[in-house]
Protein backbone atom coordinates (compact mmCIF):
# COMPACT_ATOMS: atom_id res chain seq x y z
CA UNK A 1 0.00 0.00 0.00
CA UNK A 2 2.71 2.79 1.07
CA UNK A 3 4.32 1.75 -2.65
CA UNK A 4 0.89 2.26 -4.61
CA UNK A 5 0.31 5.56 -2.25
CA UNK A 6 3.90 7.24 -3.17
CA UNK A 7 4.13 6.29 -6.96
CA UNK A 8 -0.11 7.16 -7.33
CA UNK A 9 1.35 10.51 -6.06
CA UNK A 10 4.34 10.96 -7.75
CA UNK A 11 2.47 10.13 -11.27
CA UNK A 12 -0.51 12.11 -10.81
CA UNK A 13 1.87 15.43 -9.76
CA UNK A 14 3.56 14.35 -12.85
CA UNK A 15 0.29 14.51 -14.83
CA UNK A 16 -0.75 17.41 -13.19
CA UNK A 17 2.28 19.38 -14.30
CA UNK A 18 1.94 18.26 -18.27
CA UNK A 19 -1.66 19.31 -18.23
CA UNK A 20 -1.44 21.92 -20.87
CA UNK A 21 -3.36 24.56 -18.92
CA UNK A 22 -0.87 24.46 -16.56
CA UNK A 23 2.32 24.13 -17.92
CA UNK A 24 1.69 26.84 -20.81
CA UNK A 25 0.36 29.15 -18.36
CA UNK A 26 2.80 32.26 -17.82
CA UNK A 27 2.43 32.52 -14.32
CA UNK A 28 3.51 29.05 -13.96
CA UNK A 29 6.39 29.22 -16.08
CA UNK A 30 7.76 31.79 -14.60
CA UNK A 31 7.16 30.46 -10.97
CA UNK A 32 8.84 26.62 -12.45
CA UNK A 33 12.53 28.25 -12.74
CA UNK A 34 13.05 29.92 -9.01
CA UNK A 35 10.84 26.85 -7.75
CA UNK A 36 12.70 23.83 -9.20
CA UNK A 37 15.75 25.80 -7.49
CA UNK A 38 14.65 26.68 -4.38
CA UNK A 39 13.64 22.82 -3.32
CA UNK A 40 16.72 21.76 -5.59
CA UNK A 41 19.29 19.96 -3.69
CA UNK A 42 18.99 21.73 -0.17
CA UNK A 43 15.82 19.36 -0.57
CA UNK A 44 17.79 16.54 -0.25
CA UNK A 45 20.32 17.51 2.53
CA UNK A 46 18.54 19.35 4.71
CA UNK A 47 16.03 16.99 6.57
CA UNK A 48 19.03 15.08 8.24
CA UNK A 49 20.46 18.03 8.97
CA UNK A 50 18.10 19.50 10.58
CA UNK A 51 16.41 16.32 12.40
CA UNK A 52 19.86 15.68 13.62
CA UNK A 53 21.59 19.14 15.19
CA UNK A 54 17.85 20.77 16.05
CA UNK A 55 16.13 17.53 16.82
CA UNK A 56 12.17 18.55 18.45
CA UNK A 57 13.11 22.20 17.32
CA UNK A 58 13.81 21.32 13.67
CA UNK A 59 10.43 22.87 12.35
CA UNK A 60 11.17 26.39 13.72
CA UNK A 61 14.64 26.52 12.55
CA UNK A 62 12.86 25.50 8.65
CA UNK A 63 10.08 28.41 9.55
CA UNK A 64 13.09 30.92 10.65
CA UNK A 65 15.38 30.00 7.35
CA UNK A 66 12.28 30.49 4.70
CA UNK A 67 11.04 33.85 6.67
CA UNK A 68 14.82 34.78 6.15
CA UNK A 69 14.50 33.93 2.62
CA UNK A 70 10.76 35.91 2.08
CA UNK A 71 12.35 38.58 3.69
CA UNK A 72 15.29 38.70 1.45
CA UNK A 73 13.13 37.95 -1.61
CA UNK A 74 11.17 40.95 -0.49
CA UNK A 75 14.63 43.62 -1.00
CA UNK A 76 14.88 41.66 -4.42
CA UNK A 77 11.31 42.53 -5.45
CA UNK A 78 11.79 46.01 -4.77
CA UNK A 79 14.51 45.99 -6.70
CA UNK A 80 12.67 44.78 -9.57
CA UNK A 81 10.07 47.59 -9.28
CA UNK A 82 12.90 50.22 -8.81
CA UNK A 83 14.48 49.17 -12.13
CA UNK A 84 11.35 48.96 -14.31
CA UNK A 85 10.27 52.72 -13.29
CA UNK A 86 14.06 53.72 -15.30
CA UNK A 87 17.24 54.86 -14.11
CA UNK A 88 18.32 54.22 -11.10
CA UNK A 89 21.06 56.13 -9.08
CA UNK A 90 24.90 56.32 -9.21
CA UNK A 91 24.81 54.81 -6.28
CA UNK A 92 22.32 51.69 -6.58
CA UNK A 93 24.51 50.80 -10.23
CA UNK A 94 27.77 50.59 -8.17
CA UNK A 95 25.78 47.94 -5.38
CA UNK A 96 24.10 46.26 -8.20
CA UNK A 97 27.61 45.73 -10.17
CA UNK A 98 28.82 44.18 -7.00
CA UNK A 99 26.04 42.45 -6.81
CA UNK A 100 26.38 40.68 -9.89
CA UNK A 101 29.97 39.83 -9.28
CA UNK A 102 29.17 38.35 -5.66
CA UNK A 103 26.35 36.34 -7.72
CA UNK A 104 29.12 34.90 -10.32
CA UNK A 105 30.95 33.91 -7.66
CA UNK A 106 28.08 32.52 -5.65
CA UNK A 107 27.26 30.22 -8.80
CA UNK A 108 31.03 28.83 -9.18
CA UNK A 109 30.85 27.55 -5.80
CA UNK A 110 26.91 26.19 -6.44
CA UNK A 111 27.97 24.40 -9.37
CA UNK A 112 30.83 23.09 -7.37
CA UNK A 113 27.81 21.98 -4.60
CA UNK A 114 25.67 20.62 -7.31
CA UNK A 115 27.92 18.23 -8.69
CA UNK A 116 29.58 17.18 -5.61
CA UNK A 117 26.12 15.85 -4.53
CA UNK A 118 25.32 14.61 -7.57
CA UNK A 119 28.92 12.27 -7.18
CA UNK A 120 27.91 11.71 -3.92
CA UNK A 121 24.51 10.22 -4.34
CA UNK A 122 25.41 9.02 -7.57
CA UNK A 123 28.18 6.42 -5.74
CA UNK A 124 25.95 6.08 -2.93
CA UNK A 125 23.84 2.88 -4.33
CA UNK A 126 27.21 0.61 -5.91
CA UNK A 127 29.83 -0.62 -4.35
CA UNK A 128 31.66 2.32 -4.66
CA UNK A 129 30.47 4.04 -2.38
CA UNK A 130 33.14 5.86 -0.65
CA UNK A 131 34.77 9.76 -0.71
CA UNK A 132 37.26 9.01 -3.12
CA UNK A 133 35.15 7.52 -6.11
CA UNK A 134 32.29 10.34 -5.20
CA UNK A 135 35.00 12.98 -5.94
CA UNK A 136 36.02 11.01 -9.08
CA UNK A 137 32.62 10.86 -10.51
CA UNK A 138 31.95 14.78 -9.61
CA UNK A 139 35.60 15.56 -11.65
CA UNK A 140 34.44 13.46 -14.71
CA UNK A 141 30.71 15.72 -14.46
CA UNK A 142 32.52 19.15 -14.19
CA UNK A 143 34.96 18.06 -17.55
CA UNK A 144 31.75 17.15 -19.08
CA UNK A 145 30.20 20.28 -18.17
CA UNK A 146 33.33 22.24 -19.42
CA UNK A 147 33.46 20.02 -23.04
CA UNK A 148 29.88 20.49 -23.92
CA UNK A 149 29.76 24.36 -22.75
CA UNK A 150 32.98 24.55 -24.65
CA UNK A 151 32.09 22.97 -28.08
CA UNK A 152 28.64 23.40 -28.36
CA UNK A 153 26.97 25.64 -25.93
CA UNK A 154 24.51 24.68 -23.30
CA UNK A 155 21.37 24.82 -25.67
CA UNK A 156 20.84 21.05 -26.15
CA UNK A 157 21.21 20.14 -22.37
CA UNK A 158 19.01 23.13 -21.50
CA UNK A 159 15.83 21.50 -23.15
CA UNK A 160 15.84 18.43 -20.27
CA UNK A 161 16.17 21.33 -18.22
CA UNK A 162 11.83 21.16 -17.67
CA UNK A 163 11.70 17.49 -17.64
CA UNK A 164 14.08 17.30 -14.69
CA UNK A 165 11.90 19.87 -12.85
CA UNK A 166 9.02 18.11 -13.40
CA UNK A 167 10.79 14.64 -12.50
CA UNK A 168 11.92 16.46 -9.26
CA UNK A 169 9.01 17.56 -8.29
CA UNK A 170 7.03 14.46 -8.45
CA UNK A 171 9.11 12.33 -7.22
CA UNK A 172 9.18 14.99 -3.98
CA UNK A 173 5.48 14.08 -4.08
CA UNK A 174 6.04 10.96 -3.79
CA UNK A 175 7.99 11.00 -1.18
CA UNK A 176 5.96 13.25 0.99
CA UNK A 177 3.14 10.66 0.53
CA UNK A 178 5.22 8.35 1.69
CA UNK A 179 6.58 9.96 4.93
CA UNK A 180 2.68 11.02 5.60
CA UNK A 181 1.82 7.49 6.12
CA UNK A 182 4.77 6.92 7.76
CA UNK A 183 4.03 9.36 10.08
CA UNK A 184 0.52 8.34 10.78
CA UNK A 185 1.84 5.16 10.98
CA UNK A 186 3.96 6.09 13.89
CA UNK A 187 1.14 8.36 15.38
CA UNK A 188 -1.00 5.64 16.20
CA UNK A 189 1.46 3.81 17.74
CA UNK A 190 1.82 6.54 19.80
CA UNK A 191 5.69 5.86 18.72
CA UNK A 192 6.58 9.82 17.66
CA UNK A 193 9.71 10.90 19.07
CA UNK A 194 10.71 14.17 20.36
CA UNK A 195 14.49 14.30 20.06
CA UNK A 196 16.78 16.57 22.27
CA UNK A 197 18.87 19.20 20.02
CA UNK A 198 22.19 18.19 19.13
CA UNK A 199 23.41 21.89 19.08
CA UNK A 200 22.61 24.77 20.82
CA UNK A 201 23.68 28.59 21.39
CA UNK A 202 26.16 29.95 18.80
CA UNK A 203 26.77 26.43 17.08
CA UNK A 204 23.08 26.65 15.82
CA UNK A 205 22.72 29.95 15.50
CA UNK A 206 25.74 29.65 12.70
CA UNK A 207 24.92 26.34 11.78
CA UNK A 208 21.94 27.92 10.53
CA UNK A 209 23.64 30.73 8.91
CA UNK A 210 25.23 28.00 6.84
CA UNK A 211 21.92 26.69 5.67
CA UNK A 212 20.64 29.75 3.70
CA UNK A 213 21.84 28.27 0.61
CA UNK A 214 19.21 25.33 0.66
CA UNK A 215 16.54 28.29 0.17
CA UNK A 216 18.27 30.08 -2.00
CA UNK A 217 16.57 30.36 -5.50
CA UNK A 218 13.82 32.69 -5.84
CA UNK A 219 16.56 35.71 -7.08
CA UNK A 220 16.67 33.80 -10.59
CA UNK A 221 13.26 35.58 -11.59
CA UNK A 222 15.43 38.86 -11.06
CA UNK A 223 16.80 37.82 -14.27
CA UNK A 224 13.75 36.89 -16.48
CA UNK A 225 12.95 40.29 -17.47
CA UNK A 226 13.60 39.53 -21.46
CA UNK A 227 10.71 37.02 -21.10
CA UNK A 228 8.23 38.29 -18.21
CA UNK A 229 7.20 41.74 -17.07
CA UNK A 230 8.41 42.81 -13.64
CA UNK A 231 4.77 42.35 -11.99
CA UNK A 232 4.57 38.46 -13.45
CA UNK A 233 8.07 38.16 -12.41
CA UNK A 234 7.26 39.57 -8.51
CA UNK A 235 3.95 36.59 -8.59
CA UNK A 236 6.31 34.11 -9.53
CA UNK A 237 8.38 35.20 -6.63
CA UNK A 238 6.24 34.86 -4.33
CA UNK A 239 4.32 32.03 -5.46
CA UNK A 240 7.57 30.22 -5.72
CA UNK A 241 8.42 31.05 -2.66
CA UNK A 242 5.00 30.32 -0.78
CA UNK A 243 4.90 26.92 -2.47
CA UNK A 244 8.66 25.80 -1.58
CA UNK A 245 7.81 26.76 1.81
CA UNK A 246 4.87 24.89 2.20
CA UNK A 247 6.74 21.82 0.49
CA UNK A 248 9.88 22.34 2.84
CA UNK A 249 7.35 22.64 6.71
CA UNK A 250 5.15 19.38 5.62
CA UNK A 251 9.15 17.37 4.74
CA UNK A 252 10.53 18.60 8.14
CA UNK A 253 7.64 18.21 10.22
CA UNK A 254 6.88 14.70 8.66
CA UNK A 255 10.50 13.63 9.16
CA UNK A 256 11.54 15.58 12.17
CA UNK A 257 9.52 12.92 15.01
CA UNK A 258 9.74 9.89 13.21
CA UNK A 259 13.61 8.55 13.14
CA UNK A 260 15.97 8.39 16.66
CA UNK A 261 18.96 9.90 17.10
CA UNK A 262 21.69 7.96 15.41
CA UNK A 263 19.14 7.09 12.84
CA UNK A 264 21.17 6.52 9.32
CA UNK A 265 24.76 8.13 9.20
CA UNK A 266 26.18 11.71 9.03
CA UNK A 267 26.49 11.77 4.97
CA UNK A 268 25.00 14.30 2.37
CA UNK A 269 23.28 11.46 1.14
CA UNK A 270 22.03 10.65 4.64
CA UNK A 271 18.32 10.96 3.33
CA UNK A 272 18.71 8.09 1.36
CA UNK A 273 19.42 5.40 4.04
CA UNK A 274 16.32 7.11 6.10
CA UNK A 275 13.75 6.64 3.39
CA UNK A 276 14.69 3.25 2.80
CA UNK A 277 12.83 2.60 5.84
CA UNK A 278 10.12 4.21 4.93
CA UNK A 279 9.74 2.26 1.91
CA UNK A 280 12.19 0.09 -0.52
CA UNK A 281 11.17 2.08 -3.52
CA UNK A 282 12.05 5.86 -1.84
CA UNK A 283 15.60 5.19 -1.92
CA UNK A 284 15.64 4.58 -6.28
CA UNK A 285 13.28 7.26 -6.65
CA UNK A 286 15.40 9.82 -4.75
CA UNK A 287 18.60 8.88 -6.77
CA UNK A 288 16.80 9.47 -9.65
CA UNK A 289 15.70 12.62 -8.65
CA UNK A 290 19.07 14.02 -7.02
CA UNK A 291 20.92 13.45 -10.46
CA UNK A 292 18.69 14.94 -12.30
CA UNK A 293 18.10 17.78 -10.25
CA UNK A 294 22.14 17.81 -9.73
CA UNK A 295 23.03 17.99 -12.95
CA UNK A 296 20.15 20.62 -14.44
CA UNK A 297 20.99 22.94 -11.63
CA UNK A 298 24.51 23.30 -12.61
CA UNK A 299 23.98 23.69 -16.25
CA UNK A 300 21.31 26.42 -15.52
CA UNK A 301 24.26 28.35 -12.84
CA UNK A 302 27.02 27.48 -15.03
CA UNK A 303 25.52 29.32 -18.02
CA UNK A 304 24.48 32.12 -15.67
CA UNK A 305 27.52 32.14 -14.01
CA UNK A 306 29.39 32.91 -17.70
CA UNK A 307 27.12 35.10 -19.38
CA UNK A 308 27.59 37.04 -15.90
CA UNK A 309 31.02 36.78 -16.04
CA UNK A 310 31.42 37.88 -19.88
CA UNK A 311 28.40 40.64 -19.11
CA UNK A 312 30.95 42.15 -16.01
CA UNK A 313 33.68 41.93 -18.08
CA UNK A 314 32.81 43.62 -20.81
CA UNK A 315 33.50 40.50 -23.16
CA UNK A 316 37.27 41.01 -22.06
CA UNK A 317 36.74 37.52 -20.64
CA UNK A 318 34.48 35.38 -23.21
CA UNK A 319 31.56 32.71 -21.83
CA UNK A 320 34.24 29.94 -22.69
CA UNK A 321 36.89 31.20 -20.73
CA UNK A 322 34.63 31.67 -17.84
CA UNK A 323 33.67 28.17 -17.92
CA UNK A 324 36.78 26.96 -17.87
CA UNK A 325 37.77 29.19 -14.31
CA UNK A 326 34.73 27.97 -13.15
CA UNK A 327 35.78 24.83 -13.87
CA UNK A 328 38.91 24.89 -12.50
CA UNK A 329 37.73 26.82 -9.55
CA UNK A 330 35.06 23.50 -9.06
CA UNK A 331 38.11 21.04 -9.15
CA UNK A 332 39.86 23.21 -6.50
CA UNK A 333 36.65 22.85 -4.16
CA UNK A 334 35.85 19.34 -5.04
CA UNK A 335 39.28 18.07 -3.79
CA UNK A 336 39.76 20.25 -0.90
CA UNK A 337 36.47 20.40 0.83
CA UNK A 338 33.75 18.20 1.46
CA UNK A 339 30.27 18.45 0.71
CA UNK A 340 29.30 20.48 3.91
CA UNK A 341 31.89 22.98 3.69
CA UNK A 342 31.33 23.76 0.22
CA UNK A 343 27.56 24.26 1.26
CA UNK A 344 28.51 26.73 3.96
CA UNK A 345 30.69 28.45 1.28
CA UNK A 346 28.06 28.85 -0.96
CA UNK A 347 25.80 30.19 1.42
CA UNK A 348 27.71 33.17 2.38
CA UNK A 349 28.05 34.29 -1.23
CA UNK A 350 24.40 33.95 -1.45
CA UNK A 351 24.05 35.64 1.55
CA UNK A 352 26.64 38.66 0.93
CA UNK A 353 24.68 38.98 -2.78
CA UNK A 354 21.01 39.12 -0.68
CA UNK A 355 23.21 41.90 1.48
CA UNK A 356 23.96 44.10 -1.78
CA UNK A 357 20.36 43.55 -2.78
CA UNK A 358 19.11 44.62 0.37
CA UNK A 359 21.64 47.53 0.46
CA UNK A 360 19.94 48.37 -3.04
CA UNK A 361 16.77 48.37 -2.08
CA UNK A 362 17.52 50.47 0.85
CA UNK A 363 19.00 53.36 -1.22
CA UNK A 364 16.10 53.36 -3.26
CA UNK A 365 13.59 53.64 0.19
CA UNK A 366 15.60 56.69 1.20
CA UNK A 367 15.19 58.22 -2.37
CA UNK A 368 11.73 57.61 -2.39
CA UNK A 369 11.47 58.87 1.51
CA UNK A 370 10.48 56.01 2.64
CA UNK A 371 12.32 55.90 6.00
CA UNK A 372 10.94 52.80 7.76
CA UNK A 373 11.44 50.89 4.80
CA UNK A 374 15.15 51.95 4.12
CA UNK A 375 15.59 51.18 8.19
CA UNK A 376 14.31 47.62 7.42
CA UNK A 377 16.36 47.05 4.50
CA UNK A 378 19.57 48.33 6.11
CA UNK A 379 19.01 45.90 8.86
CA UNK A 380 18.43 43.27 6.31
CA UNK A 381 21.80 44.17 4.72
CA UNK A 382 23.33 43.71 8.22
CA UNK A 383 21.83 40.29 8.86
CA UNK A 384 23.05 39.33 4.96
CA UNK A 385 26.51 40.42 5.72
CA UNK A 386 26.58 38.62 9.36
CA UNK A 387 25.53 35.49 7.88
CA UNK A 388 27.90 35.69 5.17
CA UNK A 389 30.82 36.17 7.95
CA UNK A 390 29.63 33.60 10.21
CA UNK A 391 27.81 30.89 8.55
CA UNK A 392 29.27 27.15 9.91
CA UNK A 393 29.32 23.63 7.96
CA UNK A 394 27.74 20.99 9.64
CA UNK A 395 30.39 19.01 11.99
Amino acid sequence: MMTIAILGAALCTALLLLWPRLSRAPLWRATITPLASIIGSGFLVLGPILESAYGIWAPAVMAALCLGAWLFGAAVRTNIVRRAKGPRSAAEERLETLASWALAFAYVISVAYYLNLFGAFGTRLTPWNDPLHAKLLTTAMLLIVLAVGWTRGFGALERMEQIAVGLKLAIIAGLLAGLALYFAGKLEDGALLSNPPGVSGWAALSLGFGLIVTVQGFETTRYLGAEYTAPIRIRAMKLAQALSAAIYMAYIGLIAYVFAPGTGDQSETAIIGLMGLVAPILPLMLTAAALAAQFSAAVADTGGAGGLVEELTRRRIRVRSAYALLVALGLVLTWTLDVFEIIAFASRAFALYYALQSGIAALAARAEARRGTALAFEALALLGLVIAVFGAPVE
